[in-house]
């Protein structure tokens, strides 16, 4: 018996050990399943974040916070006007806004705000131009975006939706008798008025004051001023997330023809080089492309974003006024 035991005893140990290795195995596959479970756990986790901070900067440029109303015309700057509330082009929003009418004339200046901002628009500062307008004897429309609306706000869509509120504007001015029309837009209210030049006969004229054109350039220079992400993936993400909290894609905002279009109309381009939200080779880009010959352009040396008029007023009001004085006289009403 003790003879067979131990040639027994090495087949014991062999096995032992075999199962030892086994189970030693056995762990370190659980181990490298545990380790690549919490390596994709952690991976899948930054990927939610990052999409979920992209989500939150669409949302938030698709929805920004406007002040509410605290003036009107007759308050601030004396003069007469009327509430008047009209449809948009296609009918889908009703926009309201301020007519400040100019006795016996057919002339028209529609100011077109800017994004994050109502008509009255103080830092440009609005009252201030549309009181200079009126005293050139136009009649005034001064009117909030539907993304600035104090009753039915809706979201921002970067010049589709704006453009067809803003042709619905000429529309209502047309219809008050307007024979000349200038558009004289701020930030992304020049955008939108040089989308709409795109599809109206209607505009004589339009100054452009730190003109704004949503395209992947301008929106990921405005991301970078704030956080500094990746240009890609982060704008191939934000197209994808665009549509659906706005229901806007670039590919429906038409900047590369703007981009090189030359208008019908004489355009006065405004723009400073040290613009933070848009950049001024844009302007210049657009502005060189208009043969029209009371087209101008003034590039501002160090003037910011929509500032130009408070940093240089009296230089900017001489130009404005120079521009203004070389449209041709609308035909007299009947």
């Amino acid at each position: 018996m003790s003879m067979a035991t131990g040639r027994n005893a090495p087949i014991s140990r062999t096995a032992e050990a075999d199962s030892t290795s086994s189970v030693l195995s056995t762990g370190m596959i659980r181990l490298k399943h545990i380790l690549l479970a919490l390596i994709l756990s952690v991976v899948f986790f930054l990927i939610f974040c990052f999409i979920a901070l992209h989500a939150y900067i669409a949302w938030v440029l698709s929805n920004p916070t406007v002040a509410p109303l605290y003036s009107n015309p007759k308050l601030a700057k004396g003069m007469d006007y009327e509430s008047v509330n009209f449809p948009s082009l296609n009918g889908e929003k009703t926009i309201s806004g301020w007519y400040i009418p100019s006795e016996g004339s057919n002339r028209t200046i529609i100011l077109s705000h800017g994004y994050g901002a109502n008509r009255e628009e103080t830092w440009v500062p609005m009252y201030d131009l549309a009181h200079y307008a009126h005293n050139l004897d136009f009649n005034v429309l001064m009117f909030d975006y539907a993304f600035a609306s104090q009753t039915s706000k809706d979201v921002a869509t970067g010049g589709k939706e704006e453009k067809l509120q803003l042709l619905g504007a000429i529309e209502l001015v047309k219809q008050r008798g307007a024979k000349q029309i200038v558009v004289w837009g701020f930030s992304m209210g020049g955008g939108t008025a040089l989308q709409a030049g795109l599809e109206t006969k209607d505009i004589n004229a339009m100054i452009l004051d730190s003109a704004f054109l949503l395209e992947p350039d301008t929106l990921y220079h405005n991301i970078k001023n704030q956080i500094d992400l990746p240009r890609h993936p982060s704008l191939e993400i934000l197209e994808l997330l665009f549509p659906v909290l706005n229901g806007t894609s670039l590919d429906q905002i038409p900047y590369q023809e703007v981009k090189k279009h030359d208008y019908p109309f004489p355009t006065l381009i405004l723009h400073g080089t040290k613009d933070d939200k848009a950049p001024y080779p844009i302007a210049e880009k657009i502005a060189a492309n208009q043969t029209h010959p009371d087209s101008s352009s003034w590039i501002v040396e160090n003037a910011r974003h929509e500032l130009i008029f408070r940093e240089h007023p009296r230089e900017y009001l001489r130009r404005v006024s120079t521009f203004l004085g070389k449209l041709e006289p609308p035909e007299a009403s009947p």
